[in-house]
């Protein structure tokens, strides 16, 4: 009986990336790491995109996590916004993806219904 509190302690520390947010299409999971372009095959395309310039350190990809190069100049990247409607039954989401890859999921609240369009 005493096992079981040692088994729950052990899967919790072995597990921590799975607390960060992900946004699962289909079969596929869309994580820190994963190209823009995949997520576009995997998910189609955003809602909503917003664009934007921001200056970062230089980062190289190391088994799929970003590490900072120390001592290099700033350099200008393209930082888009996201955002992923899915309607009033499930939850939307916000990637931002820096450079063609994403380096962040966000868990928003519920999706809407989309408006009609109005034709001319």
């Amino acid at each position: 009986m005493r096992r079981t509190p040692a088994l729950v302690l052990l899967a919790l520390a072995c597990a921590p990336a799975a607390w960060a947010d992900s946004f699962r299409c289909g079969q596929r999971l869309v994580v820190e790491g994963t190209t823009r372009d995949q997520v576009v095959t995997w998910c189609g395309e955003p809602s909503e995109v917003e664009e934007r310039r921001a200056l970062r350190p230089p980062i190289l990809w190391y088994y799929g996590r970003p590490v900072r190069v120390a001592g290099g100049e700033y350099i200008e990247v393209l930082v888009e916004t996201w955002t992923y409607n899915l309607g009033p039954q499930r939850l939307m989401r916000r990637l931002t993806i820096e450079n063609g890859t994403v380096v962040e999921v966000e868990t928003l609240g519920y999706g809407y219904r989309k408006p009609p369009s109005r034709s001319p």
